[in-house]
């Protein structure tokens, strides 16, 4: 398994980023996959979950109306579109497919939510 993250960056509150995670070594279009991030001195959490065939999505409560997780099959890559961002969504994310009980994570991607 192997995913790859990146479209991180420093942006101002109020403002927008995508990230990517492309994904490559196993059968992308079978599993759901998810966003979750961690803030520094902080647990890791879920973000947001999309179904195998994006037909279904689910987001935490802290996220939910300015972000929103999506795929493309064809590419091996599950995005995560956030908007009106804030401060507190400042973390690393990373994306995470699970199977057969074992977590596979990415290197993760930085966001910072500074003015």
């Amino acid at each position: 398994v192997q995913l790859v993250e990146s479209g991180g960056g420093l942006v101002q509150p109020g403002g927008s980023l995508k990230l990517s995670c492309a994904a490559s070594r196993f059968t992308f279009s079978i599993y759901d996959m998810r966003w979750y991030r961690q803030a520094p001195g902080k647990e890791r959490e879920w973000v947001a979950g999309i179904t195998s065939d994006g037909s279904s999505t689910n987001y935490a409560d802290s996220v939910k109306g300015r972000f929103t997780i999506s795929r493309d099959n064809g590419k091996n890559t599950v995005y995560l579109q956030m908007n009106s961002l804030r401060p507190e969504d400042t973390a690393v994310y990373y994306c995470n497919h699970r199977r057969g009980g074992v977590n596979y994570w990415g290197q993760g991607t930085q966001v910072t939510v500074s003015s």
